[in-house]
């Protein structure tokens, strides 16, 4: 079903599609078999799981032969009657799931998105189309959920498909937690502290920022140039954004951000400070350790010296009387 109302619209911006970790590794594994190291290639699979109307609960996948000439994306082949034959298999193993889109590897929007989205309209009257960013350096959360829609233009031309972006996040149940943290203890670095487990993490959230503010800017760029259409529900959302960012200008604000940040600084002085005098008494506390071990030892040393000379003198004055008393038994 192609959205073209605005209520429809409306109703699709809010719908959330949920993936599971279960499906991130089975594309990640996908696309790990399926591309050389180093190629721009992307593999193709169907989603499976429960469309819920305001929720899409995406809980498996499997992936399907797919090819496309990398010169011309407009030419691509798809192999149908392998999607026939995984779909009665696992429609016997669970028969709660059902198809409800497909994914694709990206990392961005092709040109044969809408052709192949169409074809699968045969199999899913609702398709999600996901996008699932497996690159390594990767921040923030790897998927991209879209749904087809005819977009109405203001000037009354022609309309034309387009791709509307919804939510997404990722949820486990209770089992895919379990294995999904057994995963992670084996990965992970033993020598972090939780300090610094937290500070890569903000900064990890400060690159993931950093790249959606690098697209929102090229995309005004483009915007701005003619090169894209004006999108006004983004315009919107990009008002709605700057209005929230706090005036800079006015002096009763700056001042109170110069106070926390002064507060903030002298706390971190004042750790630093206790941090040097910390290691200072460590460092104290094992000069004069090793000096009391060194003066044990020495003393060790010397009393052994005075008992080795004990003994060297009782030995001398035992020899003086051996040879005394022989000297005697000689003049008798």
């Amino acid at each position: 079903m192609v959205a073209t109302t605005t209520e429809q619209l409306s109703a699709l911006s809010n719908t959330t599609v949920v993936v599971h970790p279960l499906v991130l590794l089975s594309v990640a594994d996908h696309h790990a078999r399926s591309v050389p190291r180093g190629s721009s290639k992307r593999v193709i699979g169907i989603l499976l799981g429960q469309d819920n109307g305001t929720s899409i609960n995406v809980a498996n996948s499997f992936g399907i032969p797919f090819e496309e000439d990398e010169k011309d994306s407009k030419t691509w082949f798809l192999d149908h009657n392998y999607i026939d034959g995984m779909w009665e298999m696992f429609k016997k193993v669970n028969a709660r799931e059902r198809m409800i889109g497909w994914y694709h590897t990206g990392p961005k929007l092709r040109a044969s998105d809408q052709e192949i989205n169409d074809l699968l309209k045969r199999y899913i009257a609702r398709p999600v189309m996901v996008i699932v960013d497996v690159r390594p350096q990767t921040v923030g959360i790897p998927t991209d959920a879209y749904f087809a829609v005819e977009e109405i233009k203001d000037d009354g031309t022609e309309t034309r498909k387009t791709f509307l972006h919804v939510p997404s996040a990722i949820e486990a149940e209770e089992a895919e937690e379990i294995g999904v943290e057994h995963l992670l203890r084996d990965i992970k670095d033993s020598t972090t502290t939780t300090l610094g487990t937290r500070v890569a993490e903000q900064l990890a959230s400060l690159r993931g920022l950093q790249s959606r503010l690098g697209d929102v800017q090229s995309y005004l760029v483009e915007v701005a140039s003619g090169k894209m259409p004006l999108n006004h529900q983004i315009s919107y959302h990009l008002q709605d954004a700057l209005n929230l960012l706090p005036d800079l200008n006015d002096q009763e604000l700056t001042q109170s951000f110069s106070t926390t940040t002064n507060d903030e600084m002298l706390v971190v002085y004042l750790s630093s400070l206790l941090r040097a005098v910390i290691a200072l008494h460590a460092l104290v506390d094992n000069k004069a350790s090793i000096g009391r071990a060194e003066l044990e030892e020495s003393k060790g040393d010397k009393e052994k010296e005075k008992g080795k000379s004990a003994k060297g003198e009782e030995k001398g004055d035992k020899e003086k009387d051996s040879s005394k008393t022989s000297s005697e038994d000689k003049g008798l």
